[in-house]
């Protein structure tokens, strides 16, 4: 599916799906792709589906509409290409052909064995050899072509090299400058950035070379900055006071600067920077230096250019990925916000009719009062109601603090705090709290102690909240079953020195496509029940014991979830979590369904 991604701007990370034959671009709320920014109009653009392909026309607006840098009135897009509107850059990204072409039978790897095989290996190089070529050699004298090819081959390869092993900007800079000193005899440099809201230049890396006061402070030509950035062009200069470009009264020939190079920072479509170095002279040091060979070239104005462009593609990626990183964030919270919006709507309904019938039982109940004996029977009956709209309002008090301590549970980094304990004790604690859940669902819990159990050190409470999460699964997904039951088995292996829990139950079991999500946040089969928080909840407190949670399950034969963790009758609990996914398979097991796998 076509859509367009806000790389730039005040909607910077929101991705627009581009799903409809024609869609309209503007600041209002009518448009299909809706943009906050006050130098769109009310109805900017539209994209209208033709082909395989977007057409996008401008609607007049007053502002134009930019494709690649590019004015446009109507302008078919192709993947890749950059619209701008306003102060907002978008990045189009179009229909993807799939391929439905099998390489496998175009590509052949034979044995070493086989007969027709003959190749052989006659040479082979490190990453580190292959790129020595590139220095210079001291054969190299008599060809001095050759000597200065390689000495910029050098310094490409070496700003490829740092563009390729950062993603921060700032060291990226810095880097690039102090490659451009060593090559260059510049007194002063400097890297400014376009900021993406005013479009000014803001200094980002300055230097200074060895020997001038690092301190003093850089005045830059507004005269060279303009002409770079309008003409996107690179410039040298060798005399300002000689250099028909400038006017005798422009800032460039006050400054006294004799040579200077400023490149454009060239993106893919835009300029996001200029790269500036000079030479800046004293009346008494141009007297000095007058008949001297000039230290800048043009062989250095073409380098630098080369050098500003990767360093400005190195820019675009990293604001891209910034982009990217903050839509994916945003789309996480809106994923939490509406779960959890929904899950606190429907326990605060809980609430109100608990509420409701409590007001409604106070209400009776003070009709009666003081009408004699007679009445008991309906002042009774209005104790009843008040008991009864109590008892919804504390289980819904029960449920909205089993979500936040799932949220804190699975939110916070923690350690556990281990301490002597017996997971009979524990597992049956558990067992004996959900007797009575149990036995409102019909379902049938039976809790087995493993007959030998030693004290072992893990955190009881945070085990505590791991076990009871899955065996509420196992009761919910038992519900609708007839003769459901649900099984919770401790055992201790000496051998392997594993502490085990074993929950089974007899439902319908978990489909194989739902089995590689159950572990994730927010996955829940309960509908309106369930909060998708339970078992990664779960999964997260054993993988803190170093332990982890294995899942066997037959679709309509019923669930196995086991819980172990390392016995340490003694020593201190491991701290590492688990390396390995939980291991789930399929096993012919009379189970339970699973058909919510999440607590609550």
């Amino acid at each position: 599916m076509a859509s367009l991604f806000v790389i730039q701007g005040s909607d910077q990370g929101t991705r627009f799906l581009l799903d409809e034959s024609v869609h309209s671009i503007g600041r209002t709320q009518n448009n299909s792709v809706r943009l906050h920014d006050t130098e769109i109009s009310r109805v900017h653009a539209e994209l209208v589906l033709h082909g395989n392909n977007y057409v996008l026309r401008d609607l007049g607006s007053s502002n134009g509409t930019y494709v690649n840098g590019q004015p446009a009135t109507e302008r078919e897009l192709v993947s890749g290409d950059q619209i701008q509107l306003g102060k907002s850059l978008m990045l189009y990204t179009g229909f993807v052909e799939e391929s439905h072409e099998d390489l496998a039978d175009k590509v052949d790897i034979v044995a070493q064995a086989a007969q027709n095989d003959e190749s052989r290996i006659v040479a082979a190089l490190r990453h580190s050899e292959g790129s020595d070529w590139l220095l210079p050699e001291a054969s190299d004298s008599s060809s001095p072509w050759i000597a200065r090819a390689r000495s910029n081959l050098q310094i490409m390869y070496r700003t490829a090299l740092a563009v390729s092993h950062t993603m921060d900007i700032d060291q990226l800079l810095a880097r690039i400058m102090e490659m451009i000193f060593e090559w260059v005899e510049a007194d002063r440099g400097c890297i400014m950035l376009k900021d993406s809201n005013t479009g000014s230049l803001v200094p980002k890396v300055r230097r200074h070379r060895r020997g001038i006061r690092s301190d003093e402070k850089i005045t830059i030509s507004k005269t060279i900055l303009d002409y770079v950035v309008d003409h996107q062009e690179g410039v040298l200069t060798s005399d300002a006071r000689d250099d028909k470009r400038w006017d005798p009264a422009k800032s460039i020939v006050k400054l006294g600067v004799r040579e200077a190079i400023c490149v454009p920072m060239q993106g893919r479509y835009n300029v996001v920077g200029v790269i500036y170095i000079d030479t800046s002279i004293t009346p008494q040091r141009m007297l000095m230096n007058d008949g001297k060979a000039n230290r800048f070239t043009e062989e250095h104005l073409r380098l630098m250019i080369a050098i500003a462009h990767q360093a400005a593609l190195a820019v675009e990626d990293t604001s891209y990925y910034k982009a990217m990183v903050q839509a994916e964030r945003l789309a996480a919270v809106g994923q939490t916000i509406a779960s959890l919006s929904h899950h606190i709507k429907n326990i605060l309904q809980g609430v109100r009719g608990g509420s409701y019938l409590i007001e409604l039982g106070l209400g009776d109940h003070d009709g009666v009062a003081g009408l004699g004996d007679h009445d008991d029977e309906k002042a009774k009956k209005a104790v009843d109601t008040i008991r009864k709209g109590w008892g919804i309002v504390e289980r819904n008090q029960q449920r909205i603090s089993s979500l936040v301590m799932d949220m804190l549970t699975f939110s916070k980094e923690r350690q556990p705090e281990p301490k002597p304990s017996d997971l009979n004790e524990v597992a049956g604690e558990v067992a004996e709290i959900m007797q009575a859940r149990a036995g409102e669902l019909g379902v049938e819990l039976c809790w087995l102690p493993a007959e030998e159990m030693p004290i072992l050190m893990f955190d009881p409470e945070a085990m505590n909240s791991a076990i009871l999460n899955v065996v509420t699964n196992a009761l919910d997904a038992c519900e609708d079953v007839e003769s459901g039951k649900v099984t919770v088995r401790a055992e201790y292996d000496p051998a392997d020195k594993v502490a085990r829990l074993t929950i089974e139950d007899n439902g319908a079991g978990i489909a194989p496509g739902d089995l590689e999500s159950i572990f994730n946040v927010f996955v829940s089969h309960k509908g309106g029940r369930g909060t998708g928080l339970g078992l990664p909840v779960s999964q997260k407190i054993l993988e803190e014991h170093g332990g982890q949670i294995l899942v066997e399950s037959e679709l309509g034969r019923g669930s196995r979830f086991i819980l172990e963790f390392p016995a340490n009758p003694q020593a201190e609990i491991r701290q590492e979590p688990a390396q390995s996914r939980p291991t789930i398979a399929s096993a012919d097991i009379p189970a339970g369904d699973l058909s919510d796998l999440s607590s609550h």
